[in-house]
C-alpha cells in the first residue's frame, strides 16, 4: 500500500509495528543496528507522508518542516555517533588509521571485493580510514548549511556507503542511509518547467489548509520537542561515553527503549583484530566427521567471499558473533546443535548443503578456526581465498542421548 501511496501514514504505522513485532521476536537475530534503523526511520517517517487516503502526484500537502527536521537529525545523529564512538572506544587503530589493517577480512560477511581491497597498499588503507572517519565526524555538519556544501555533504556520505556496501554484506543498511541522504537534496536538482513548480505551489498551498495536514504538522512538532533532549544526549554520549545519564532522561529513555523509536548507533567501534570461524561438523559413528557449509559465511577456504546483499542470511551473521564467545553464552547455538541431531528440515535448509540428508548426524560437534585473508600470491599458488588454523573445539561432541 505504501508503494502505490495508498493512505501513506496509515500504512507507514502498521509497518512500524509489523516490523517491532518481528524484532521482538526474533531477539537476537533481529536486534542489529539496520533493524533499530528502520524501526525509528519508519516511525520518523509517519510525520513526513501525506495524512491523506490516495495523494495525487502534484497534490500532495507541502511536507512538514517538523518531521523533515526529525528524519534530517536521524541521519545527523547516524553519521556522528557512528564515527566519534570509534574515537572514544579506547580502540588505538582508529587513532593510528590501521582500522582497515583487519576490518576487510573480520568483518561478519565479506564480499569478494574485499580481498581485492585487503591487497591495497598500507598507506591506501590509512587513506580510506582517514576519509571515513571525515565524512563520519566533520561532513555531517554540512547537513545543515545552504545547498551547495549541503549537497556536497551528501555526495560524500552516499560515495562512503556505496564503498562499504561494495567490500561487506550489510543488509538494507548502506541502502537506507542513502535513501535517509535524499533528504539533503531539494527539488531543484532535478529539471522542471517553471510553470509546473509554480503549479504546484497553488495546489500545495490550497491542500496544506486540511485537518489531516494540520494535524501531522502538530504530531511532528510533538515529537521535535518530546525526543530532542533524548537524541541530544544519545549524541553527547557518543563524545563522552563515560557521562553519568540524567535520572529524568533515563526514565524516559526506559519508556521508549522498547519502541526503538529513539537510538544510538556506532558499527565496529571496536575492530576486531581476529577472526575465529566455527565449523559444525556431525557423524554417523563418531569417526567420520562431515561438515555442514553455510551459504554466505566463510568455511571452505576454496570457496570465494559472495554478495548476500540487501538480504541478510540471519544464522550466518549471528555465528559470526556465536564466535566471539562460548557456546555457554549462546543458547541458541545449543538448540541448533538439537535441530541438526534431530534432523529439522527447517534449520537443514539454512546450509549449503546438508551431508546427512536420509538420516540426521549421531553425533554433533564444533571446531573453532582462525581464518585470514590470502595474499595476492597465496591465492595465485593454491586458488584460496582464505587460510585457516585450527584453534580448539567449540562445542564438544553431543548426542541426543545426552541430551535427553
Amino acid at each position: 500500500m505504501l508503494i502505490f501511496g495508498i493512505a501513506p501514514a496509515v500504512s507507514l504505522i502498521a509497518l512500524f509495528a509489523f516490523y517491532l513485532s518481528l524484532t521482538i521476536a526474533g531477539q537476537t537475530f533481529l536486534s542489529v543496528q539496520w533493524d533499530i534503523l528502520l524501526l525509528e526511520a519508519g516511525f520518523l517517517s509517519i510525520f513526513l507522508a501525506p495524512w491523506q487516503l490516495w495523494p495525487k502526484p502534484g497534490r500532495e500537502p507541502p511536507v512538514s518542516r517538523a518531521g523533515f527536521f526529525l528524519l534530517k537529525l536521524l541521519l545527523f545523529k547516524l553519521m556522528v555517533m557512528s564515527g566519534v564512538v570509534k574515537l572514544t572506544s579506547g580502540d588505538d587503530c582508529w587513532w593510528s588509521l590501521a582500522a582497515l589493517d583487519y576490518h576487510y577480512w573480520s568483518q561478519p560477511l565479506p564480499t569478494v571485493f574485499a580481498w581485492w581491497a585487503d591487497q591495497n597498499p598500507e598507506w591506501f588503507k590509512h587513506f580510506s580510514v582517514a576519509f571515513c572517519l571525515i565524512v563520519e565526524i566533520i561532513v555531517p555538519v554540512f547537513f545543515w548549511t545552504p545547498r551547495r556544501l549541503r549537497l556536497t555533504a551528501c555526495g560524500l556520505v552516499v560515495f562512503l556507503q556505496i564503498a562499504i556496501a561494495v567490500t561487506g554484506n550489510y543488509c538494507f543498511f548502506n541502502l537506507l542511509t542513502i535513501a535517509l541522504c535524499l533528504l539533503l537534496i531539494d527539488d531543484a536538482v532535478w529539471p522542471r518547467r517553471r510553470g509546473a513548480l509554480q503549479a504546484d505551489e497553488e495546489t500545495r498551498a490550497v491542500v496544506s489548509a486540511s485537518m489531516g495536514h494540520r494535524l501531522s504538522i502538530l504530531a511532528a512538532a510533538i515529537v521535535v520537542i518530546v525526543t530532542l533532549p533524548l537524541n541530544a544526549w544519545l549524541i553527547f554520549t557518543a563524545f563522552k561515553p563515560e557521562a553519568k545519564w540524567p535520572r529524568s532522561l533515563v526514565f524516559f529513555y526506559e519508556q521508549v527503549e522498547p519502541f526503538r523509536i529513539a537510538n544510538s548507533y556506532g558499527l565496529f567501534r571496536v575492530m576486531t583484530k581476529d577472526r575465529r570461524e566455527i565449523v559444525i561438523e556431525g557423524s554417523a559413528d563418531g569417526i567420520d566427521w562431515q561438515p555442514y557449509e553455510f551459504k554466505w559465511k566463510p568455511g571452505d577456504v576454496m570457496r570465494a567471499p559472495g554478495w548476500c546483499a540487501p538480504h541478510q542470511p540471519r544464522l550466518d551473521w549471528q555465528m559470526w558473533f556465536a564466535a566471539l564467545g562460548s557456546y555457554q553464552q549462546n543458547p541458541w547455538f545449543i538448540r541448533m546443535a538439537i535441530c541438526l541431531l534431530e534432523g529439522k528440515s527447517d534449520v537443514t535448509r539454512l546450509f549449503a548443503r546438508n551431508p546427512f540428508p536420509e538420516h540426521p548426524p549421531r553425533y554433533v560437534r564444533a571446531i573453532a578456526y582462525r581464518y585470514r585473508f590470502t595474499t595476492r600470491s597465496e591465492h595465485r599458488q593454491t586458488g584460496a581465498w582464505w587460510k585457516r588454523q585450527e584453534l580448539e573445539e567449540y562445542l564438544p561432541t553431543v548426542s541426543l542421548e545426552q541430551f535427553r
